[in-house]
């Protein structure tokens, strides 16, 4: 069958896909266990990608042999690795090593400055910012969004989902004596014309909200997680959620504790379950 000519590049240029021998000295070294792996670009040496798995050698590999990523690893002159103690290792430093040097094909963990929750003042949602108050402290916070619209996009799916009003929640505006546009849908439950109390509303939103309560940080100050694989142990010292290094004795972990400059949303996804399930080996400092 005849290809028209502007379908033939695509095609071509996935069908000359070759492995990357340039790199296969790179590969040498990479150990069968957890750490964090770069790719570095031609150009000063910049990193193009930074990755973490629990099997460097393998993940690796799988790039390498990967031709929908046949253009990145043209661009690669070297690879290198950070072995680290186990897998909330591995993850802690990707996702500070992103935010240090900006490599230009990571984009999730990059440091995202509008981190911004929902509170609950007065009996209505109002969105705040972790510019603006500690997250890691403040109680009564609920979700973690990158931006106000996607903040207020949350709470409506909520109240769509347990029949909040909108004219209650702040997200629409109601002229005096009128109900909201949902109660004729019968989408909200009535409060706004008086089918349900105020307390019935405001206990549903509450309980709608629960799932996404923000956990205060539980400790009164740092600690250190342990982690271990055979002769190699880690601490990785936390406070607020944020982390801020790693070292192999406790002795070492005071030079590491400092009052963190923001509250790390990636720090705390990386963290809380571990934390907060008593699983992790922990360490007061």
């Amino acid at each position: 069958m005849h290809l028209p000519a502007r379908r033939r590049p695509a095609f071509e240029e996935s069908r000359i896909y070759e492995y990357p021998t340039h790199l296969r000295a790179a590969i040498e070294d990479l150990p069968a266990a957890p750490g964090v792996y770069v790719f570095h670009g031609q150009e000063g040496d910049l990193p193009l990608y930074i990755g973490k798995s629990v099997n460097l050698r393998q993940r690796v590999l799988s790039h390498l042999r990967n031709a929908d990523e046949a253009r990145m690893l043209r661009q690669t002159l070297r690879i290198s690795h950070i072995r680290t103690a186990g897998e909330i290792g591995a993850l802690l430093l990707e996702a500070s090593l992103i935010k240090q040097q900006q490599p230009l094909l990571n984009q999730k963990l990059r440091r995202n400055r509008q981190l911004c929750s929902l509170r609950i003042v007065d009996d209505k949602p109002e969105v705040v910012y972790s510019k603006d108050l500690n997250f890691a402290t403040e109680p009564q916070l609920y979700g973690l969004y990158a931006s106000r619209h996607a903040a207020l996009e949350s709470l409506r799916a909520l109240a769509d989902q347990h029949r909040l009003c909108y004219g209650a929640l702040g997200l629409e505006k109601l002229a005096s004596g009128r109900t909201c546009f949902r109660a004729m849908l019968l989408q909200c439950a009535g409060v706004c014309r008086g089918d349900e109390s105020p307390e019935t509303h405001r206990a549903r939103l509450f309980t709608s909200l629960d799932g996404l309560r923000v956990a205060c940080w539980p400790y009164p100050g740092a600690i250190g997680l342990v982690e271990r694989q055979e002769a190699l142990v880690q601490i990785h010292v936390i406070r607020n959620w944020c982390y801020l290094g790693s070292v192999t004795d406790v002795s070492q972990a005071a030079a590491l504790d400092r009052v963190a400059t923001a509250f790390d949303a990636d720090g705390y996804k990386i963290l809380c379950k571990p934390l907060l399930s008593g699983k992790a080996n922990i360490v007061p400092l």
